[in-house]
């Protein structure tokens, strides 16, 4: 049985993940139904997920199935999105993130499928993404054909060891396409959107000119920080 108090916090939650189920979808990320967005409620580590196969012009806030972060179903009625098990491996290993947005957009995938990590050319990634967006190792077999969607978060937080997620808050599943996420689920869908973006102008960069070595360190931290750096000064 939820709580008044836990059920007004999840309200809420199923509104912000709903809001940015709908918002990848309106910003052209998603296909049919090709993509999920997810948030937590980390007083108690429950997830709200967008339901499996339900057309988002039909979905409503309570559609949104809870799990708790171990996968234990507390409520709705609808089946989870399939790529429940990798959204929850991210929100155990990366206790900093509150949303996560799978896409397969065009040219991210594009990258993912190329198995390539996308390089910091400009200033507009530097503003996001403080380095490559990392891409990871191909799945073996036995992963495969194991617990694959775990297994699709396990490559993911592997190629993150030692590293802030936060400071780069996404990566590329080889062979796949991008996960995404941020402080908030409205956050994770924000970054979704820019990652596609730096995606499209990376590819159109590396068609222009094949030895582009991208921006330089200072310029990638002088970005990076003056949006996220403790002394940050961008829109304040």
């Amino acid at each position: 049985m939820i709580v008044s108090s836990t059920s007004t916090a999840l309200d809420r939650l199923r509104r912000e993940v709903l809001a940015a189920n709908l918002d990848i979808v309106a910003r052209g990320l998603v296909l049919y139904t090709f993509g999920n967005a997810s948030g937590i409620d980390r007083a108690n580590n429950l997830v709200v997920i967008k339901p499996s196969g339900v057309p988002y012009e039909k979905l409503q806030a309570e559609d949104l199935p809870v799990f708790t972060i171990d996968g234990k179903h507390v409520d709705g009625e609808f089946k989870p999105s399939s790529d429940l098990a990798t959204h929850l491996h991210l929100y155990r290993e990366f206790p900093g993130i509150g949303g996560v947005v799978h896409t397969h957009s065009e040219y991210a995938t594009a990258w993912a499928q190329a198995g390539r990590a996308i390089p910091a050319y400009g200033t507009t990634h530097a503003d996001y993404f403080h380095g490559p967006v990392p891409v990871t190792a191909p799945l073996s077999d036995e992963e495969i054909e194991g617990e694959y969607v775990l297994n699709t978060g396990i490559a993911i937080t592997r190629i993150f060891s030692g590293r802030d997620p936060l400071a780069t808050p996404a990566a590329l599943v080889a062979g796949h396409a991008p996960f995404v996420w941020g402080r908030t689920p409205h956050e994770a869908a924000h970054n979704a959107v820019v990652l596609e973006s730096v995606a499209r102008m990376a590819f159109l960069t590396v068609t222009l000119n094949q030895a582009c070595e991208g921006v330089s360190q200072g310029l990638l931290d002088r970005h990076y920080f003056r949006k996220h750096g403790a002394k940050a000064t961008y829109g304040q």
